[in-house]
């Protein structure tokens, strides 16, 4: 999986990997106020489709929709590109920015050290 999302289609995954299955109508009841028209999510899930995202089963006229990619592959692998694509693939300079942004604390980079000790 080396696919982008953009932020209409990842909202729609966020839907899709909390009801894990859904029909069209599920979906966009599912879907943030102000919820999109449901043509509008239907043509994100036919794009997503493509795209291998998500998978289809056929109930006569009704499809029901499935998430083929996991949130935590997604996850994983939009983290790496934003390491790699705005901090020359280093984690440490994630790190620093988050600090300079007061985004975290060295406290909790503390805790985040003792924790990752505790795994090896």
């Amino acid at each position: 999986m080396n696919k982008s999302l953009t932020k209409a289609e990842e909202q729609v995954m966020q839907v899709l990997w909390k009801l894990e299955k859904g029909f069209l109508k599920e979906v966009v009841e599912a879907m943030p106020e102000p919820k999109p028209h449901s043509n509008t999510v239907a043509t994100i899930l036919k794009i997503l489709v493509e795209k291998e995202f998500v998978g289809i089963e056929v109930f006569g006229r009704q499809h029901s929709y499935y998430p083929l990619v996991s949130k935590e592959n997604y996850s994983a692998q939009t983290m790496k590109q934003l390491v790699q694509g705005y901090f020359d693939g280093s984690v440490n300079n994630v790190l620093s920015f988050l600090v300079k942004e007061n985004e975290i604390d060295v406290k909790d980079l503390e805790l985040l050290l003792q924790q990752l000790k505790k795994q090896k």
